[in-house]
């Protein structure tokens, strides 16, 4: 079954990133871009919309061969964040990213979103184990994997190189 969108409720939805949804998604990520480039190395590179077009290209091929799930969250139509899982079909994993404009951090839609996700990916394509990778110190990104069952299953030293500097990993892990 494809995911083309899961509501989850309060006006808030899960939607595939598309080619409709580039320019929208592009404009949250350059208001975001400082609070961004604290945590993710992709976000020290120019962002231009044509990049962001090829990205979602690139997501969308993945998609087809159901090796990602590239999603947009929205909230009353409108895009506020991004959610992607990279599958691994032969070993039944799913890496899962997450990132919410920071006017709409604390209402829970993140969180939502990492348990839809993980509900639908365990339904309808059979992944057994879910993990989420996030900066020893990005505490929001902590509490959401937690908040979602995920436990810590340890630190990986220097693992995230973002700008010019490194950062330990949080290796969180959920089975299902």
């Amino acid at each position: 079954m494809a995911f083309l969108e899961h509501d989850l409720g309060d006006g808030a939805a899960l939607a595939l990133r598309d080619l409709g949804t580039v320019a929208e998604a592009h404009r949250l990520t350059l208001a975001n871009l400082d609070r961004l480039r604290r945590w993710e190395d992709w976000a020290h590179r120019e962002q231009t919309e044509e990049g962001s077009r090829a990205y979602t290209r690139i997501q969308l091929a993945g998609f087809a061969e159901g090796r990602t799930l590239p999603l947009v969250i929205l909230q009353d139509g409108a895009v506020v964040g991004s959610l992607g899982a990279r599958i691994d079909v032969q070993r039944e994993t799913a890496e899962l990213g997450y990132w919410v404009d920071g006017a709409a951090e604390g209402r829970g839609l993140v969180t939502r979103s990492v348990l839809a996700v993980v509900q639908h990916l365990a339904a309808e394509r059979g992944v057994h184990r879910f993990e989420i990778r996030t900066a020893l110190q990005n505490r929001r990104s902590r509490a959401v994997a937690e908040r979602c069952g995920f436990q810590l299953e340890g630190v990986l030293h220097g693992a995230f190189r973002v700008g010019a500097e490194r950062h330990d990993v949080a290796l969180y892990g959920r089975t299902v």
